[in-house]
């Protein structure tokens, strides 16, 4: 595949951000293998669940809540939210201290099943993610959105990008670079197109021994006017 180096885009996210120091301090970090494996698996329901609920709602609204979402699903306990009864999911769903949405809140137990289904064969789910590849971090969002639930789009993506999984994302600005360099034509959730953003993005981390996220992150600041 013929596209754009990285130090087109690197200088190019320079030449827009005010140089090098200030790009470098705005790029994301992710963990390692072994830090992500040392999460509790609760923590990783937890991000889920955040983000099922910041999508299409105000992030900084549901930031505020976030304490009694906590307190409300026992801090996101595998267990206790398996056994919990559809007339008490109801009443939680109706709860003015949380964000009131019905479908958004059967998703955590249906999520918490999904987490206990890969703790039967991985141990834990925080092992399955930290040893998932990252030159097939697309498999790994295509399986939150298969098994889990409200997992699709960019919510699976944006939760393992908050909890430390190196993953690039594709939001409006990296689509519009992806279409514009034509590496892709068709939808984003093509397997012809998926298979051409993976591959991009593995060849810039062979190319420059970055992560995805800081790859991701340094072709949006080349785009429209993503300028400092």
């Amino acid at each position: 595949m013929k596209h754009e180096s990285f130090s087109v885009i690197y200088e190019r996210a320079c030449d827009r951000k005010g140089g090098e120091s200030a790009v470098e301090a705005l790029l994301p970090k992710s963990l390692s293998a072994e830090e992500l494996a040392q999460i509790s698996d609760d923590r990783y329901l937890a991000e889920l669940t955040r983000k099922v609920f910041q999508s299409g709602f105000v992030w900084r609204v549901v930031d505020q809540k976030w304490d009694d979402f906590e307190e409300s699903f026992w801090n996101f306990d595998i267990e206790k939210l398996l056994m919990m009864p559809d007339d008490m999911l109801e009443r939680k769903a109706a709860d003015p201290k949380i964000i009131r949405h019905l479908k958004k809140v059967w998703s955590i137990r249906d999520n918490a099943m999904m987490i206990q289904d890969v703790r039967r064969d991985y141990g834990s789910f925080a092992q399955f993610v930290a040893d998932w590849p990252v030159d097939n971090i697309m498999g790994l969002w295509n399986h939150l959105k298969k098994h889990g639930s409200r997992l699709g789009g960019n919510t699976g993506p944006y939760a393992l990008r908050a909890i430390g999984k190196d993953t690039f994302l594709l939001t409006r600005d990296i689509e519009a670079y992806l279409r514009a360099m034509k590496i892709i034509d068709g939808g984003l959730a093509t397997k012809k197109s998926q298979q051409a953003i993976q591959a991009f993005f593995n060849d810039l981390q062979g190319e420059s021994g970055r992560s995805m996220a800081e790859i991701s992150r340094l072709v949006s600041y080349g785009v429209g006017s993503n300028l400092q």
